[in-house]
């Protein structure tokens, strides 16, 4: 009982304590920044770490969203003084927001909105339906809009100096079924939000991935599936037994190992997808296939069976020990 009410009382202080950091902090941007920006919520950072996180919108840009570190009871921000990190959290603001605008523009002219971010950097989510008839075309249609975004970013953008570019692809009834946020939010602050991306992620959905040459994007694509933890495990137990049933015929005690590549759909095809699995000829003296330099590359469907025959491949390591899988 009394764990119980240490508990609470804890939980009491720390509400107060970020009421009162959420209070310095809008004292602060009223002082710093007058007029341009208005506390829309603050949450209680991590126990132990102290202070709060406040949010901010800014008055003149709707898509602008800007976190604060606050900790009212030691007087900093971040552990440094208070308006400079306040002045500088803005200005990060509202160069996240052009660089979103960047994105967002380029993804709408071609027709795909961009309905989801995730954290800084992550790729952007868009929808489509995704099928054998419809892959390649809106592969290649989404490859356009990362060439214009990249070539609207500029040469010397990160974007622009990047080898590849990432796009999440989900089906329109899972888009409808999001998180969507409230429309009062900044544009940064509802399409990052964790409830939102896992709201999308909790289902088998596709990542698009387009190689990038001097600003120049092979606007072919590649696409992966991306499945939820559990039906990922599901697939792997699937094709990793298929696999070393047919592998048993030419080494008795083979053993496949448990990780798992990254898996591609074949062209023009959603219900087909190849990649490598590693197998050892035999086990270590524990039983196990550890840092094995053989491999497999195995086409299977959508639940992991073999649909084509399997084509080993030996010496997939180099002298240091690392990877070298041959392309497919």
């Amino acid at each position: 009982m009394l764990t119980g009410s240490l508990m609470v009382l804890a939980g009491a202080c720390g509400v107060l304590d970020t009421d009162e950091d959420r209070r310095a902090a809008e004292e602060l941007a009223d002082k710093t920044l007058p007029g341009q920006l208005k506390a829309i919520g603050a949450r209680t950072l991590f126990p132990g770490t102290g202070g709060s996180e406040v949010t901010f919108a800014v008055a003149d840009d709707r898509d602008a969203v800007v976190r604060l570190r606050i900790d009212d009871s030691k007087g900093t921000c971040d552990g440094k003084e208070c308006a400079g990190v306040l002045t500088e959290a803005v200005a990060r603001a509202r160069t996240d927001a052009a660089a979103f605008r960047t994105m967002r523009d380029a993804f709408d002219g071609c027709g795909y909105e961009v309905i989801a971010l995730g954290i800084s950097g992550a790729p952007p989510y868009v929808v489509a339906e995704l099928t054998n008839d419809t892959v390649e075309r809106v592969l290649a249609e989404i490859g356009g809009c990362v060439q214009r975004w990249v070539t609207a970013s500029g040469p010397d953008s990160r974007l622009g100096e990047a080898e590849a570019s990432y796009v999440n692809i989900v089906s329109p009834a899972v888009a409808a079924e999001r998180k969507r946020g409230k429309d009062s939010w900044p544009t940064l602050m509802r399409l990052t939000r964790g409830d939102l991306v896992g709201s999308l992620t909790k289902h088998t959905h596709h990542s698009a991935s387009y190689e990038i040459e001097a600003g120049q994007v092979d606007t072919t694509g590649r696409a992966r599936v991306v499945r939820p933890f559990k039906q990922s495990q599901e697939f792997g137990r699937t094709v990793q037994k298929a696999v070393a049933d047919e592998l048993r015929a030419t080494y008795p005690d083979v053993v496949v190992s448990d990780y798992q590549w990254v898996w591609r759909l074949e062209p023009g095809r959603v219900d087909r997808q190849t990649g490598y699995l590693l197998f050892c000829p035999r086990p270590d003296e524990r039983g196990r296939c550890v840092n094995s330099d053989d491999a497999v590359l195995v086409t299977t469907d959508g639940r992991g069976n073999p649909v084509e025959k399997l084509r080993i491949v030996h010496d997939v390591r180099d002298g240091t020990g690392a990877l070298r899988l041959p392309p497919y």
